[in-house]
Parts: structure tokens; C-alpha cells; sequence
């Protein structure tokens, strides 16, 4: 027996007994990925707010405790990882499911620049019956995670330059010394490298927020997909890029 398409705002008004089908939407390495990209951003956040202005001191000789030291290796290696995982994660824009692919990280099809201003309604909770149902990243998603792509990318090449700072004749600064001049200084380079953590900050608390707010209103295991992989979705919702 076939199953009629409808909108999420009828599907969920039905008194019928609900129909769910279980979709395999991320795979492993993506989850992965994604844990451990979150664990080195947060590692990184802290880290780089003491190396700009330490906001705890010990007492006693730098030479018995070295913290600013071990703090600065804990950033530079949550740096690296973070780097590495990004590396892992551009491999995967062409290994993965089509909801994984490169295609998913920008609104490449008409249909998708046409449905973005009906998404942003209903996150405004306004006509969000009209909102089209997509089964991976809607168009707001897809410009978002491209953006904070691109702010990563930003992030670790001013991050890069200013550590290679401490030896000119170094690998890092024969890589990226040219940040330095084309930025104005070292000293425009570090605001911008700090500036750019705000964007962090903003961005991290709204994807939870609307992670949590999806799997309340739509009851279709968004935060458990990215754990299991596995959304359970209405059968009767007509979902644009399934």
C-alpha cells in the first residue's frame, strides 16, 4: 500500500497511528569527525582566551610550573587534530552518501534558494507549515557549515603564522610568513585570529539550540543521528532531498 505525501504540520495533525522509517544518514567516520572537531574547538576556545589574557596565575617561577607553556601545547595540538580532522573531512566530501558529499554544503539547486526564506520562517516560527522537509542539510544549514568551514580555515591560517612567529627560519613561518604583510602586521593577524573566535561563540550555542529545537518540534532523533547515525522520520512527510 503506497503512502501519500503530505506536509509535516498534517502529517502530525492525523489522530492515525504514526508511521516512522528508519533512514541511515551519517556514517561513522563523519560522526567521528564530528566529535572530535567539536572537542578541538572547545579544547581551543579555552586555551586561546588564557594565551591572550591569562585569567588564572600561579605563584612561584614560570621554570617550576611552565603553565603558559603547557597551555600553548595543549592549543597547538588541539590545532593540529583539528586540522588533520579536516583533512579526513575533506576526503569524505567525495566518499560519503550523497548527504555527506560536497553537493551538501551549498544550495546548488534553484529549488533550494527558493525554499531558503520559507526555512528561515519557520525557524521564526512563522508559517513553518509551509517550511520544506529536507532529509539532510536544508539551505540555511548547508550556507552555515560552509561558512564555519571557511572561518576554520581562516582561524588556522592566522593560528599558523602567529606560531610561527617564534622562529622566522621555521617550517610554519616559510608557509605561512606571508599572512603577516598581507594583513598589515603581526599584530592585525592576532586580532583577527581573536576576533574570529567570537564567530565560534555565536555559532556553537545557535547549532545546539536549533538541534534540540528540530528533535522537539519534529520528534525525528536529530541529536541521537549524529551518535547512531540513524534518523527515524514520518513515513508520510515528503522530505526534497530523499
Amino acid at each position: 500500500m503506497s503512502v501519500s505525501t503530505v506536509t509535516r504540520q498534517e502529517s502530525l495533525s492525523r489522530d492515525a497511528p504514526v508511521r516512522y522509517k528508519r533512514v541511515y544518514l551519517w556514517h561513522w567516520p563523519i560522526r567521528a569527525m564530528h566529535w572530535i572537531a567539536a572537542a578541538s574547538v572547545l579544547t581551543l576556545i579555552v586555551t586561546g582566551f588564557y594565551i591572550g589574557g591569562p585569567y588564572f596565575m600561579t605563584s612561584g617561577s614560570a621554570t617550576d610550573h611552565f603553565l603558559m607553556g603547557r597551555v600553548r601545547f595543549v592549543h597547538f595540538t588541539a590545532a593540529g587534530v583539528l586540522v588533520a580532522t579536516a583533512i579526513l573531512r575533506t576526503y569524505w566530501l567525495f566518499m560519503g552518501n550523497k548527504f555527506e558529499r560536497w553537493r551538501a554544503l551549498f544550495p546548488f539547486h534553484v529549488r533550494d534558494w527558493v525554499n531558503m526564506w520559507r526555512v528561515v520562517r519557520a525557524y521564526m516560527f512563522v508559517k513553518p507549515h509551509e517550511a520544506p522537509q529536507y532529509m539532510g542539510h536544508n539551505p540555511i544549514q548547508q550556507l552555515s557549515y560552509t561558512g564555519i568551514y571557511t572561518l576554520a580555515l581562516l582561524q588556522a591560517v592566522t593560528g599558523f603564522y602567529l606560531y610561527g612567529l617564534a622562529n622566522t627560519g621555521g617550517f610554519f613561518f616559510m608557509l605561512f610568513g606571508w599572512v603577516g604583510p598581507l594583513l598589515g602586521g603581526a599584530q592585525v593577524a592576532r586580532f583577527v585570529h581573536h576576533v574570529l573566535v567570537w564567530f565560534w561563540l555565536i555559532f556553537l550555542p545557535v547549532h545546539v539550540y536549533l538541534t534540540i529545537r528540530a528533535d522537539v518540534l519534529h520528534k525525528e532523533s536529530r541529536v541521537s543521528s549524529i551518535i547512531s547515525g540513524e534518523r527515524y522520520v514520518r513515513a508520510d512527510v515528503d522530505f526534497v532531498d530523499d
